[in-house]
């Protein structure tokens, strides 16, 4: 079986993104309000929705979804537990659930509360997907994402060359795609030198490799192709989507190749369904907890080869109105931490020509990527409908 073609996204919709402490809102009411906005970008009722698939790390379950949105009949409800390649694993567990009859129209949500609510830097003691890494890594410190994909990046480094400084083009050109979108966090314009000047959070990350915390939440409506055309926006088409997990998914420091993460697989699977090639891509949304895994995953998608990410971004090529623009947003390291969820909303807008400033003319293929905890990967390809 394959999904091309056969779905389509047919709403988006988000929250406000913030940084305030104690802002009262907590994620269950976030995502709720962001699922309203969907709704009504796609012009539909609470009660046309009969799938659900939520965030896996996530405070909310299927029934918070039927209680407060008065749902009637839902039929179907899944997890993607891949961490931050969730959401977009999730719209090849919708499209799967709609090919199949099971249901009609699945909502997938993400809603946070990393500023506001409560923090805890030690993810991997509360994560299932962090069992083997409480083994290997935890008991040398690395207890927190920063800390389990610095060497990752500092391989990259001693391998291949790749600088600092190429790190700080994404963060540079993330912010400046931010300062274009009203509702991105970060608005004040960042120079590479002000990159240079950020403090070392685990070497070689500095504090702007970092992605941000924020409070927010984005919701995507997933259908039939032919259901949405029939809806209040323009249809964007899932032309291809796939998974993939890294060789030895479950710890890091006993893999042979640290180099290559799970999008990889993905990317194939996904290029493959979809009938195009990297050179067809007008705009993707890459997954961005670290700019590191940007640069790793434009050389696994095929964008440039291995080791040659670092002089692709420093030739300005994933700017608005270079090669390949990337995250239009501003990202998760500008925009807000949504799960990538976010993403996915972006890439639908622009497929739509609703991009505003960030607009990137004529786009009519993009790619949407998410990326695991462990290196897990999720790539979608979609046209414009």
């Amino acid at each position: 079986m394959t999904l091309h073609e056969r779905v389509a996204i047919a709403g988006v919709g988000e929250t406000r993104y913030v940084r305030a402490p104690g802002s009262g809102r907590s994620a269950i009411a976030l995502q709720l309000e962001a699922a309203l906005h969907a709704l009504d970008d796609a012009g539909l009722r609470p009660q046309d929705i009969d799938g659900v698939i939520p965030f896996s790390l996530g405070p909310m379950i299927a029934e918070d979804f039927i209680t407060n949105l008065g749902l009637r009949d839902l039929n179907f409800s899944a997890i993607t537990p891949l961490g931050g390649a969730s959401p977009v694993a999730a719209l090849q567990c919708a499209g799967a659930a709609i090919a199949a009859g099971i249901c009609s129209t699945v909502l997938l949500s993400v809603g946070r509360n990393g500023w506001s609510g409560a923090r805890a830097t030690d993810r991997t003691a509360d994560m299932l997907q962090f069992r083997v890494v409480n083994t290997f890594e935890r008991p040398l410190g690395a207890i927190s994402p920063a800390q389990l994909y610095a060497p990752m990046a500092r391989r990259h480094m001693e391998t291949y060359g790749t600088t600092s400084r190429q790190f700080g083009e994404i963060a540079v050109t993330m912010r400046r795609h931010a300062c274009l979108r009203p509702n991105a966090v970060m608005q004040a314009p960042l120079t590479l030198a002000q990159h240079q000047a950020s403090r070392m959070i685990s070497d070689p990350f500095r504090l702007l490799d970092c992605s941000l915390e924020s409070d927010g939440a984005a919701c995507v409506i997933v259908t039939s192709a032919e259901r949405a055309r029939d809806l209040r926006q323009p249809p964007v088409l899932l032309l291809g989507v796939g998974e993939g997990h890294p060789d030895s998914p479950s710890a890091i420091s006993q893999r042979d190749d640290l180099l290559t993460l799970g999008t990889a697989k993905a990317a194939r699977k996904a290029f493959a369904m979809a009938g195009v090639t990297p050179a067809d891509i007008d705009v993707a949304e890459i997954y961005d907890c670290f700019t590191y895994i940007v640069l790793c995953q434009l050389e696994d998608l095929g964008f440039c080869r291995k080791g040659e990410g670092g002089p692709f971004v420093e030739a300005g090529h994933i700017a608005l109105g270079g090669r390949l623009p990337v995250n239009t947003h501003g990202g998760l390291l500008s925009q807000a931490h949504v799960g990538g969820m976010n993403h996915i909303v972006e890439l639908a807008r622009q497929l739509r020509g609703q991009g505003g400033a960030a607009q990137v003319a004529g786009a009519e293929l993009g790619l949407v990527t998410g990326y695991g905890d462990m290196g897990d990967g999720a790539v979608a390809i979609f046209r414009r409908g």
